[in-house]
């Protein structure tokens, strides 16, 4: 599956973006779908996910409470809506779908897999 990042864009402190995860070919059913983010120089991180049947989702410490996951009734698109936006929210947002990515309400673990696919990601930047 080919997934698409868009949504990204320059917001101010305290305000707020919806990023959108689209799958091209597929739906975003089969597996676990998660939000990662990434600064230049700095490791990917985890942010949020939400599970194959979106029963259950997760977010990091970091966003909880501020960020929300959800997906379409299509499973086409995941969104990741962002709140209450913060200058270290500032990264560009990446989504993954792949067979080695678990979700629960306890935690968001993940272990590439050849079966998995990225988006190339959209840039937020939240100027203070």
């Amino acid at each position: 599956v080919q997934l698409v990042e868009s949504g990204g864009g320059l917001v101010q402190s305290g305000g707020s973006l919806r990023l959108t995860c689209s799958a091209s070919s597929s739906t975003l059913d089969n597996y676990a779908v998660g939000w990662f983010r990434q600064v230049p120089g700095k490791v990917r991180e985890k942010v949020s996910c939400i599970s194959a049947n979106a029963e259950s989702t997760y977010y990091e410490a970091t966003v909880k409470g501020r960020f929300t996951i959800s997906t379409d009734r299509q499973r086409n698109n995941v969104y990741l809506d962002m709140t209450h936006l913060k200058a270290d929210d500032s990264a560009t947002y990446y989504c993954a779908t792949d067979p080695g990515l678990m979700c629960t309400g306890g935690g968001f673990h993940y272990t590439r897999t050849e079966f998995g696919s990225w988006g190339q990601g959209t840039q937020v930047t939240v100027s203070s």
